[in-house]
């Protein structure tokens, strides 16, 4: 497996293969790698020829008082992980690389960026789209495979690739959950014994969601006041928000049909967490 850290050396790597008709598949993370990103990888493996997976924790998709600097970085571990999950490749550029002195080009995705997370962490998404656009240019995928965990995120990173004609598939995998359903996150390292132990309530009352959901209920507002109470129940729970919406607009429903998307995020302590769950009726 090799490591690569110059954009200009990545991207000669990825003419090369092209060239030789290798078809890439790119998983882009922030590193501190957990199962849920190994079966991206295991994933990417099954599509191409050849797996290149990033690690980079990008400063323009954290806000002035978010984790950037604390965000946990293992470079050490994360290697061991992708190597035992068939990564061919890891791409590790340099903040300087990325964002070099006088940078001022990003990409926003406006409708779809100002809603649910983006409504928390203004400039979020402008953050995350510019960095996906610029390593695609860079590894030069034929697919990128994205997480359904981070529902909102995978919408967007879709409707950019569509917009700005990339040639690249854009493939989300499901949720990969702890044995208390609690989605694999990086974020979960931060939470102590009694926040961990609260913490499983965010999936619990998902399922309740999507069990009021499939017994007949057509109010989205009776289905978010019945989770806010259950969550509510955990004394160290801090609601951000729930939302039922449409899976392509992310747009609030004002009747349960069709496919839609179930998402809240929640702060136990200082550790804000999201999940999410599809349901079609």
């Amino acid at each position: 497996m090799q490591l690569v850290t110059s954009t200009k050396k990545m991207q000669q790597l990825s003419l090369l293969l092209r060239r030789k008709g290798k078809k890439i598949s790119f998983v882009p993370t922030m590193g501190a790698l957990h199962k849920g990103h190994l079966s991206l990888v295991k994933k990417a493996k099954r599509l191409g020829d050849f797996v290149v997976a990033s690690i980079f924790v990008n400063p323009a998709q954290f806000g002035p008082k978010e984790d950037y600097k604390k965000y946990p970085r293992d470079l050490r571990k994360d290697k061991e992980l992708l190597q035992q999950a068939g990564c061919d490749l890891i791409f590790a550029p340099r903040v300087e690389d990325i964002y070099p002195e006088g940078y001022l080009t990003y990409v926003n995705i406006d409708e779809l960026s100002n809603k649910l997370e983006g409504a928390s962490r203004p400039g979020h998404f402008k953050g995350v789209c510019t960095i996906v656009a610029k390593l695609f240019n860079i590894v030069q995928p034929d697919f990128a495979i994205f997480g359904q965990k981070d529902a909102q995120q995978a919408i967007i990173i879709q409707k950019m690739t569509e917009d700005l004609n990339f040639p690249v598939r854009i493939i989300v995998c499901p949720t990969v959950r702890e044995k208390d359903g609690l989605a694999c996150s990086s974020r979960n390292s931060y939470l102590n014994t009694e926040e961990r132990d609260q913490a499983k309530i965010l999936y619990q009352s998902l399922k309740l969601g999507q069990k009021m959901i499939k017994a007949g209920e057509k109010n989205p507002l009776k289905i978010i006041k019945k989770i806010r109470e259950l969550i509510n129940n955990q004394k160290l729970a801090k609601i951000d928000y729930i939302a039922l919406t449409d899976t392509q607009t992310l747009e609030p429903v004002r009747k349960i049909k069709g496919e839609l998307l179930l998402s809240l995020a929640v702060k136990f302590g200082k550790t804000r967490l999201i999940d999410n769950l599809k349901i079609c009726v």
